[in-house]
């Protein structure tokens, strides 16, 4: 006979053996009733066929196991479980008296029998019908392995019939357990068999595992547990929740010595010993509860929406479901690019200028240019449930693709900064210049879109600032002129700017959509968050380098290997010296006298634009640093949506929002904190044909005799023309007063240039209504063609000139 055969035989008689105590008890194990009509027409010899084809081994299910998320500094966010358990890899981790405690309650006999234990069966059968009730099981704790493992594996693969058959209460299942027990017992020992039961066993109050009960009950490991703890864990598990001592401590306690004095019976401890753990109480304090998800989390707002990047991932499995399944029960170990001293200077911000109980919200996102690394999330509503508490679930800083994104807001003048980088990619100069009055009629004005034209049938719109006339970029940008960039985006047409702020990650962050291309796009258009703002902006200040938002670094299994999670991706979607003339005009609006203007502190260069919609229902300030990004939004986050005005922020009504002065403060407070300690940092400047165009320069006639200056320019190419009439200037009278284009802007060669002379009224000339171009940094010197030709504020020459204009 085979060795096979001999094995298979030795376990079809250990179940012929054990049916037939169970039909002569007329019990299961544990008193489960087998009706004896279930063996009707079965003789020994079917049995063992039917037997002989049960699975030969328990193919084992990893154990549910607790995921961590940790900050980029290791510094833990949020941990993720199904089931509340830390597995220990060896019996010595485990007391002694907690091995003896559970053999002497579960199966006193484990270490003296094989698979089954008949005579502990119908010793188990006596001792239940004499104390008529159930006291001690008759499964031993290998068949109660099995039963547990089965469980688990039908849990974890979310097989609701496998579920029911771990369950049912049949024959059929009691012989496939004995059968997976008998297996088990030959591929491990005793003492494996036993750390496996422990690390799986429920021990009640969501803990699962007797280490996490150990730290869960008594705030000890599992090899420091004493007589008395162990013997209120082993009594858990017959009956996890009816023994639970949070629920039912004199339950719990009964039980405890119960198991206490049924060691005593197996001399496991003496009478003394029994009688001095009796004396003791269940529990000596308060649980250690393992706080799980992100709503435990200090940052829960950021931990959800990693959770949801981690849902994403294929590589947690092929279904939502199956991912989240994973997630929680995978023993994870998650690294995320969230930064703690930023995000506490982040949270400062929000502490500082705003309320949790404000009508109006607030919201900040910081993201490191180049990296896409996203280091802080932050808002002002606290997470929860509860809106008469102003607690939200909502994200105020992410799209409402995922569950729980608020899905953004309408992002006013922060689009004007799109449509910059769009005008200079169609090699616009920064000094171009567009009369733009307080108003502009532009109903039917056609503008170009990616598929067509558009128009709006009535459409009149007007400055919010004082700026107007003659204006360059810098000066339009500075006062946030809706006129000039409505005009230019009319030039340069929308599909451009709808491109290149497609490139940069803004879409609608409500329906998913691209950007609408309508009339009045520079002005604002669809809904974007701050996480998009503050990541498209970080593209300027990496010089053009765009990278999709990065919130993990990396993600191991419980055995440290690594598994696939998507990278930094980041590609240059601008050239670097179109980046670099959007921070030089960006810069600019932080200068004195821009919107931005009180906005900007230290030594290092800062850049930004603000940002207020139609009615100021909500404004925004985003700005940046070669270092970091941020955008902030104060915004009203409640139907009906109304204007801010009259509505509380920081606990105070709000009289007149704005980007600068309402969300800027917000801004300003969080880069300073997020940058303390940083080295200064300074923009690329931008190239003299980004600033001025493809011109020539000009020479600096003022003072001089109008046929003089009209030779010069004739020398260097230009037509000169002598307008008519004269002019106020500080000039001399008959001199020339200035030269149109302006010298410091230049002029194409071979083009027009005006002569206009002075008529000596010693009066400033006419401004360019706007302020002067700042110099580009770091050229130095003289304007070729001799003479006197330092212009003022000159931006190739900065360090040479007469003065103020």
């Amino acid at each position: 006979m085979r060795a096979r055969d001999k094995d298979d035989r030795g376990v079809v008689q250990s179940v012929i053996l054990f049916l037939g105590v169970s039909v002569l008890s007329g019990a299961l194990a544990a008193g489960l009733a087998i009706p004896f009509a279930g063996l009707a027409g079965f003789t020994t010899e079917k049995t063992a066929e039917t037997l002989q084809d049960l699975p030969q081994e328990l193919k084992e299910f990893p154990l549910s196991r607790r995921s961590q998320i940790y900050a980029a500094d290791g510094s833990p966010i949020a941990e993720l479980y199904e089931q509340n358990r830390t597995p220990l890899t060896s019996l010595n981790q485990i007391s002694p008296i907690m091995q003896k405690a559970i053999v002497a309650i579960e199966d006193d006999r484990y270490f003296e029998h094989g698979a089954l234990d008949a005579k502990g069966t119908l010793r188990a059968l006596v001792r239940n019908q004499s104390n008529g009730s159930v006291q001690q099981g008759g499964s031993s704790i290998t068949q109660q392995f099995v039963k547990l493992s089965l469980v688990e594996r039908a849990n974890a693969l979310g097989d609701e019939k496998a579920i029911a058959d771990a369950t049912a209460d049949t024959y059929e299942r009691k012989i496939a357990e004995l059968r997976y027990a008998v297996a088990v017992e030959k591929q491990f020992s005793k003492n494996e068999i036993l750390l496996k039961y422990l690390n799986l066993a429920n021990f009640g109050d969501g803990t699962y595992g007797v280490e996490a009960a150990a730290q869960h009950y008594f705030h000890v490991p599992a090899s420091k547990l004493q007589l008395h703890q162990a013997a209120m864990l082993a009594g858990l598990v017959k009956n996890p929740t009816g023994y639970d001592p949070t629920n039912n401590p004199k339950r719990a306690k009964d039980r405890r010595d119960l198991v206490l004095r049924r060691m005593q019976e197996l001399n496991v401890i003496t009478a003394k010993q029994a009688n001095a753990a009796i004396k003791l109480p269940v529990l000596a304090g308060p649980v250690k509860k393992v706080p799980n998800g992100c709503a435990n989390s200090p940052y829960p707002f950021y931990c959800e929406y990693v959770v949801s990047k981690l849902l994403e991932n294929p590589a947690f499995g092929k279904t939502p479901k199956a991912r989240d399944h994973y997630l929680k029960t995978a023993g994870l170990k998650i690294r995320t690019t969230l930064d703690p001293k930023v995000q506490a200077a982040a949270q400062r911000s929000i502490d500082l200028n705003s309320k949790p109980t404000d009508r109006a919200i607030g919201a900040v996102t910081i993201v490191e240019p180049g990296t896409g690394v996203v280091k802080a999330m932050v808002q002002s509503r606290k997470y929860g449930g509860n809106p008469k508490r102003y607690e939200t679930s909502y994200n105020y800083n992410v799209e409402k693709s995922y569950q729980g994104g608020y899905g953004g807001f309408q992002n006013g003048s922060t689009m004007k900064a799109f449509t910059i980088a769009a005008a200079i990619q169609k090699g616009i100069p920064l000094n171009y210049r567009i009369n733009s009055p307080k108003t502009i009629e532009l109903s039917k004005v056609k503008f170009s879109t990616c598929s067509g034209t558009t128009y709006a049938e009535k459409y009149s719109p007007s400055n919010s600032t004082a700026a107007q006339g003659d204006l360059s970029m810098i000066d339009a940008a500075r006062a946030s002129t809706n006129t000039y960039f409505l005009q230019l985006s009319q030039q340069i047409g929308l599909c451009p700017i709808a491109s290149l702020s497609a490139k940069l990650g803004l879409h609608d962050a409500q329906s998913g959509e691209p950007l609408d291309q309508v009339v009045s796009m520079t002005l604002g258009v669809g809904y974007v968050t701050p996480l998009q703002m503050a990541n498209a902006y970080a593209a300027f200040a990496a010089r053009g380098v765009y990278c999709t938002p990065l919130l993990i670094t990396a993600v191991t299994n419980w055995r440290g290997k690594s598994i696939s999670t998507p990278g930094p991706s980041c590609k240059q979607v601008l050239a670097p010296e179109v980046a670099d003339g959007v921070n030089y005009v960006l810069q600019q609006v932080m200068m004195p006298g821009g919107t931005g203007g009180k906005l900007k502190f230290g030594s290092t260069d800062l850049a930004g634009k603000t940002g207020t919609i139609q009615d100021a229902k909500a404004v925004w300030f985003a700005g940046y640093s070669t270092k970091l990004a941020a955008a902030a939004v104060v915004a009203d986050a409640d139907p009906k949506y109304t204007k801010l005005e009259g509505q509380t922020f920081n606990g105070k009504k709000i009289n007149d929002a704005s980007g600068s002065g309402t969300a800027g403060p917000v801004w300003k407070a969080a880069m300073q904190g997020a940058l303390k300690g940083l080295p200064n940092t300074k923009f690329t400047a931008p190239t003299d044909v980004t600033v001025r165009g493809n011109v020539k320069d000009l020479p600096y006639v003022n003072g001089v005799s109008p046929e003089e200056a009209a030779n010069r320019l004739r020398s260097m190419g230009f037509e000169p023309v002598i307008a008519t009439g004269l002019v106020d200037s500080v000039e001399t009278a008959g001199t020339v007063a200035y030269l149109s284009p302006r010298t410091e802007d230049g002029a194409p060669e071979g083009s027009r240039v005006t002569i206009y002379v002075s008529n000596g009224s010693k009066a400033a000339p006419p401004p360019v209504t706007g302020t002067p171009l700042p110099p580009v940094p770091p050229t130095t010197g003289r304007p070729p063609g001799g003479g006197n030709q330092c212009p003022p504020w000159h931006p190739k020459y900065p360090n040479c000139g007469r003065g103020g204009r």
